[in-house]
This record gives structure tokens, C-alpha cells and sequence, in this order.
């Protein structure tokens, strides 16, 4: 979290079912002293008003926070009872942005239909090199109804690092300032015109720096995320 703040990184999602992740992040953010520069996001996962509000209740005093820049309904879960109470949080100024999330394919259906139905702030969906389907329907719709996009599982739990294996980076891959795989794949993402932010999982201190440098440099357009995607299709 220090390096990633030094970096100019903001954006920290988590959930009530990431383990203790809430509480883990909220002490170590209250020790470091830096929510005010933090774009802090979590979720809502249980069935029924009363449920809904008891566990946002404990993400507010585990996070240790007043506010949340962002409340999303985790996996489509009691969906409509849950935005009711969100929207009413986001009234009252404890939420700043409400939103949805998924991050299997099985979902799309349901969540494009929740997205044409719902006024929401954000959207958040799984996207990668190994999983495209979001490209097919969802980005465009988020883009059409204005919505924000955080890209989940950018590295496929790992399949796209698998994939590569200990190949070097093409020499092409420099003409958007690819310093490494992963900034590869995040490039690949973030170049994407309905992303709004890419929001992989981060367990070292070097692993946060390299996923920052994706945010430095050039992306790529459409035809250099063609050839990524004609790259990475020929290895499988």
C-alpha cells in the first residue's frame, strides 16, 4: 500500500467475503495515515434489506472509514434490494458511486439486463487477454450508459503468466512502453476506450511498482491490441 500510494495509485477494492482483507487494509491504511488519498471500494454479498445493511455496517467500522468512494453489489446478489439501500446511502453522503459486479461469464446476460435497467455509477466485470466476452456486449453498454468500468482478474488468476511462460516480450511491445508481462496484459486492458480502471490483485511491494508502471507511457490502440490479442491466441 506505501509503494502504491507513492506511485499515484488510489483505487482499493475489496469485499467482506475477501477474508479479512477489509480489516487487514483498514489498519494498515489508518497506520500510514492515507485514506484521504485513497479511492476506497467494497462490496455488498447477502440476501435481504436488513443482512445488506448489517454487512455494510461492518465493512464502515473494519475499513475504518466515514465514507466509501464506491458500493457495489458483489456477483449480482439480491440485486434490487441491495442498490434500494445503496441509493438511499448515496442520498445520505456515506457513498459517493454505487455499482455491480461479476466476474464469471455465466452472469452476462443477467448483469447487461441490470445495466440497462439500473442508473449505476460503475460497473465492474472480469477482462483479460484469456477472457474477452466482456468486449462483446458489456464494455459497450457501459460506455453507452455512462457508466465506469474496473476491470477484474486482469491476469486470469495467473493463467497469462502461465501462458508465457519465460518468453522474452516481443520487440513490438516496446512501441506502447511495455517494461514487463504484466504490464502487458494491464496496457492490453487499460487501452480499452470503456475502461476506467484495472484493478489486479497485488501481494508484493514489486509486484504493486511493475502493475503502476502500466500506467505510465503510451497504450495501445486498437491495432496494437489486435496483434496482442493474435499473439497471446497463438500460444494456447
Amino acid at each position: 500500500l506505501e509503494v502504491f500510494g507513492e506511485l499515484g495509485g488510489t483505487v482499493v477494492d475489496t469485499a467482506p467475503s475477501y477474508g479479512n482483507a477489509e480489516t487487514v487494509v483498514g489498519d494498515l491504511v489508518h497506520e500510514l495515515g492515507i485514506r484521504n488519498e485513497l479511492f476506497f471500494s467494497t462490496k455488498v454479498r447477502t440476501e435481504g434489506r436488513d443482512e445488506g445493511l448489517a454487512e455494510i455496517d461492518r465493512s464502515f467500522a473494519r475499513v475504518q472509514t466515514d465514507t466509501f468512494d464506491l458500493l457495489q453489489v458483489h456477483n449480482l446478489v439480491d440485486t434490487g434490494t441491495q442498490l434500494a439501500t445503496l441509493r438511499e446511502m448515496k442520498e445520505a453522503g456515506r457513498i459517493r458511486y454505487i455499482g455491480i459486479t461479476t466476474s464469471s461469464g455465466r452472469q452476462y446476460e443477467e448483469f447487461a439486463a441490470v445495466m440497462r435497467r439500473e442508473t449505476l455509477d460503475f460497473i465492474q466485470v472480469n477482462y483479460s487477454l484469456a477472457s474477452r466476452g466482456a468486449a462483446d456486449e458489456i464494455l459497450p453498454l457501459a460506455a453507452d450508459r455512462g457508466m465506469a468500468v474496473l476491470a477484474n482478474l486482469p491476469y486470469g488468476r495467473g493463467r497469462l503468466f502461465g501462458a508465457v511462460g519465460d518468453r522474452p516480450l516481443p520487440d513490438w511491445a516496446a512501441e506502447c512502453d511495455c517494461e514487463s508481462w504484466g504490464q502487458f496484459f494491464l496496457k492490453y486492458i487499460l487501452g480499452h476506450p470503456a475502461v476506467t480502471c484495472v484493478i489486479p490483485g497485488t501481494a508484493k511491494p514489486s509486484y504493486a511498482a511493475d502493475n503502476m508502471g502500466a500506467a505510465m507511457g503510451g497504450l495501445p490502440d486498437t491495432a496494437m491490441r489486435k496483434r496482442m490479442e493474435e499473439f497471446y491466441d497463438s500460444l494456447s
